[in-house]
């Protein structure tokens, strides 16, 4: 017969592993044996009541488990550590259901009353959630740690496993997205095979660092998967927690469905009992409610008793959001007076979570704007960014740069709003930069040698060329790559945006810059030239969206091979969209622009225009620059255009023809195609010349821009392949459909394979935000190769090459981005 001892040791095993209906079946049975006599084990007893208390609470029976923990713990002459693991398990209890002050209070109970390591890592772990919850994170750090080398000394990986798992998520709270991911990523392994409600508990808090990172949509699904893993088991009170998660993670990017998740919480919180977590969830909904313009005096009345409540739960953070939402709601009401009064009492220093360090920069923003101080609210929102950009600096991914960029589109935006009412050209510049640059002013960073990236690529290469396909294989290679790649240091340097008086100083005769800003209302744009600057407002968004939608199918069908009638139809009401798309963005600028070269910095609405196909701007040099600093740095060396490379990839209509007439008008070039032109090879070449040309199928992948790749003839050239380089050319060039599209991500800030080589530190782009023709594309790179061979910089040598848009041949909309 099983002792009861055993069943206990097998009981805790399932439990631990979120095994609840399997740990409550042996937990019984253990108990009922020590009940039957056949055992007397006084000390067993209490601590075979205390497992059982756990699994009883998290089933939705807390006021049952902890009258059960209370009655063992009155039991007469235990064992001082079994006393010890009865105050372990309470605090436990506590701890999970909001309870902290009286959760640490029998943790701390039980510290001295232990002496095993394991049961000391258990201690360690519970403390460390309940300095989580309080957002009290260095000491979580410290608790999580000594659990885990508590956890070692016991030999149990599997609870090592759990303890670093939650140190990562404390870094991921603090801000260290790189420490969490590592941390995150290393502890996986052991719960990859554990059981759903395992797993469940692991997915929720890497959902919620994925959204941190940007990934909206795959973080929601994420969470939303973890959440729908409780119901079945009857999780209530861990399902509301997903749910709340959930809703957190939503505010400030779909504050209805944020709205809805905390309002399911609440309603979950509510069943169960847990009233401190029904708190939380309540603070939630009231910040999706002041998101959503749901503002009153109701939301200050519920705003200042919740923060109240946070307070009294020790919650110091959700008390000064809350407190912070209370705020947002007086200024929308035109209450400044109060709003002054209530964010007087908000002191929030550097150990303040970022995201709350920007929201309360945003409402000082706000509030000043509407006192009409448009100059101090200026000065909150810079702060704000500067915060954003240290914590940005820290990651070394261009793909986690851009998606963590989305922390500052709030200040951003406001930031531009203000600069286009300034009705003043420095202002504006200023805020056309920094609006752009919320990546971009990140010092980029080499990435070190990462081979099983490299290896992970080099699958997925293979993948792409076999006849079946294993999309779940795929996507894990995919989501392994992205991770590894963000675990990468930055730089930790940030490049302050150049004033308008720079430009104007480093500009010469022949070239204007032109800064497009779009906001929510209208469009203007400030030409800047050697003698100075001159606004130039350009109507109503509206007009503008108008133009904009179709545009890219427009060219895309354009580009194909038509019936001459129907081609020569086609190209006609494209040439007539580009001429009203001009007529509104460039006719308005040329008296200022004159007869010079332009550098564009167009707003991310702006991302799939043709410039060099818009008439005023054909024939003329046109360069579109992520920032007029990112330009202004690229021009401080000379460019090198002593060697070239050519690429043909497979299956592509005159490639081999076209790269092999462009390496003509070079001296000594190197030339791929066939089964020559792979990855490894490709790979050597742009690492050894000045130019290189890849005449390939190209894809971008909007879910995943650094994923857009160009064909080779052993599966795709990444994006990642290219950030890895050692050295990159200064001209690229990319005869490929697609790869000149960019994802725009929080409204400004772009990526895509022309951002993935810029980043690497190529000089100038030449690619197409749209399908090309194969015979029409010929012709124009093959003439500048031409030109640039002779002498001619990129942005000219494109110019000379590329015609006007006619009915009578398919349009080239290659674009020289730098």
């Amino acid at each position: 017969m099983t002792s009861a001892q055993d069943l206990h040791a097998r009981g805790v095993r399932a439990m631990n592993r979120g095994r609840h209906r399997e740990a409550r079946r042996l937990l019984e049975r253990a108990r009922a044996d020590l009940d039957s006599g056949r055992s007397v084990d006084a000390d067993l007893a209490a601590r075979v009541g205390a497992s059982l208390a756990y699994v009883l609470s998290e089933t939705g029976a807390h006021d049952e488990a902890m009258e059960l923990c209370r009655r063992s713990l009155g039991m007469p002459d235990l064992m001082p550590a079994t006393r010890g693991v009865l105050h372990s398990q309470l605090g436990l209890l506590q701890m999970l259901r909001g309870e902290t002050a009286s959760a640490m209070e029998h943790l701390d109970a039980a510290l001295p009353l232990l002496d095993e390591p394991a049961r000391l890592a258990r201690v360690h772990l519970s403390r460390g959630n309940v300095r989580l919850q309080r957002k009290h994170l260095p000491e979580a750090a410290g608790e999580f740690e000594r659990s885990f080398e508590a956890y070692r000394d016991a030999g149990d990986e599997y609870g090592a496993a759990k303890a670093r798992h939650n140190l990562g998520y404390t870094q991921f709270l603090a801000g260290d997205l790189v420490a969490a991911l590592r941390d995150l990523a290393a502890a996986y392994p052991m719960f990859a095979d554990e059981s759903p409600v395992m797993r469940a508990m692991v997915e929720q808090d890497r959902a919620e660092v994925l959204m941190a990172a940007g990934l909206v949509a795959e973080g929601s699904a994420a969470l939303a998967a973890a959440v729908a893993a409780y119901g079945p088991r009857g999780l209530h009170q861990r399902r509301g927690e997903g749910e709340l998660a959930l809703a957190r993670s939503l505010v400030d990017r779909d504050a209805e469905a944020a709205r809805a998740a905390a309002r399911q919480a609440v309603l979950r919180f509510r069943r169960t009992g847990a009233e401190a977590w029904r708190v939380r969830a309540e603070a939630t909904m009231l910040s999706a409610d002041v998101a959503t313009g749901r503002v009153d005096q109701t939301a200050i009345d519920r705003g200042r008793d919740l923060a109240e409540e946070l307070e009294q739960q020790g919650l110091r953070w959700e008390a000064t959001q809350a407190r912070l939402d209370v705020a947002r709601v007086l200024v929308r009401l035109d209450r400044a007076d109060q709003a002054r009064v209530a964010l007087r009492t908000l002191r929030l220093g550097r150990r303040a979570p970022l995201a709350q360090r920007l929201l309360d920069r945003d409402v000082r923003a706000e509030l000043a704007a509407a006192d009409g101080r448009r100059a101090n609210a200026l000065q909150h929102l810079r702060a704000g960014l500067a915060d954003l950009h240290e914590w940005q600096s820290s990651f070394g991914s261009l793909d986690l740069q851009t998606g963590v960029a989305g922390a500052g589109t709030r200040l951003g935006v406001r930031g531009l709003a203000l600069a286009v009412g300034s009705r003043k050209p420095a202002v504006l510049f200023e805020w056309s930069e920094r609006a752009r640059m919320l990546a971009s002013r990140v010092q980029p960073v080499r990435a070190p040698a990462d081979e099983q990236i490299v290896a992970d690529l080099a699958e997925l290469r293979e993948m792409a060329t076999e006849s079946r396909r294993d999309a779940a294989r795929e996507a894990e290679l995919r989501q392994r790559v992205r991770e590894r790649a963000w675990q990468h240091r930055g730089s930790g340097e940030v490049a302050d945006p150049v004033t308008l008086d720079e430009v104007v100083a480093a500009l010469d005769d022949g070239t204007a810059l032109a800064a497009y800003v779009v906001t929510a209302t209208a469009a203007v744009a400030l030409i800047v030239t050697s003698a100075g600057a001159t606004w130039v407002d350009l109507g109503h968004r509206d007009e503008l969206d108008t133009l904009l939608g179709g545009l890219l199918p427009d060219l895309d069908m354009a580009a194909s091979d038509l019936p001459d009638a129907m081609g020569a139809f086609v190209r006609a009401e494209l040439a007539g969209r580009l001429g009203v798309l001009a007529d509104l963005l460039v006719a308005p600028v040329l008296d200022a622009v004159g007869s010079r070269r332009v550098v564009l910095t167009p707003s991310g609405v702006l991302a799939g225009v043709p410039w060099t196909l818009l008439p005023g701007y054909v024939g003329r040099p046109v360069t579109v620059a992520q920032s007029a600093t990112a330009w202004l740095g690229r021009r401080t060396t000379p460019l090198r255009v002593g060697s070239a490379g050519f690429v043909a990839g497979p299956r592509v209509a005159r490639a081999e023809d076209e790269v092999t007439a462009a390496a003509k008008e070079w001296t000594g070039a190197r030339v791929l195609t066939g089964a020559d032109a792979n990855a490894a090879a490709v790979t050597e070449l742009a690492e050894s010349v000045d130019v290189l040309h890849v005449a390939a199928h190209g894809r971008h992948s909007a879910e995943n821009a650094m994923f857009a790749g160009l064909q080779l003839a052993d599966g795709p050239w990444f994006g990642y392949d290219v950030d890895r380089l050692r050295r990159v050319p200064d001209v690229v060039l990319l005869s490929a459909c697609e790869v000149g599209r960019s994802t725009v991500r929080w409204g400004e800030e772009l990526i895509g394979m022309t951002t993935a080589w810029l980043h690497a530190g190529a000089r100038c782009v030449i690619a197409s935000p749209a399908a090309v023709n194969d015979r029409a594309a010929y012709d124009v790179l093959v003439a500048v190769h031409q030109r640039l061979a002779a002498g001619l910089d990129p942005a000219a040598a494109l110019a000379e090459a590329v015609p006007a848009v006619s009915a009578d041949s398919a349009p080239v909309p290659l674009v020289c981005f730098g």
